[in-house]
């Protein structure tokens, strides 16, 4: 689910994403992703900016540090959490996931 970038710049967070959902939320892990139930719908990137949204909200971090970085029209998407450290990030998605 996360692994660290390969220029080191921060970690990479895959993640499964569920639109249409009755509300915003970390919903565990599914085959090695985060999986996230949004209520954006998946039109015009409506859900990837939720996405975006809803997990910088999650953990602790600003906006323009999150990056897509494939996945822009598939529910599977990889992440970058740009600036943050493997071991950061798996604490914070340990109790984000724990937390919902």
């Amino acid at each position: 689910m996360l692994f660290p970038s390969p220029d080191g710049a921060g970690t990479l967070l895959k993640v499964r994403v569920i639109p249409g959902a009755r509300k915003n939320q970390v919903a565990g892990e599914e085959g090695g992703r985060l999986k996230v139930r949004l209520q954006a719908p998946p039109l015009e990137g409506k859900a990837n900016a939720a996405l975006q949204k809803f997990l910088a909200a999650s953990l602790g971090l600003k906006k323009n540090r999150i990056r897509l970085v494939s996945g822009q029209r598939s529910r599977d998407k990889l992440l970058m959490l740009e600036g943050v450290a493997l071991d950061d990030a798996l604490q914070v998605i340990k109790s984000t996931v724990e937390r919902e």
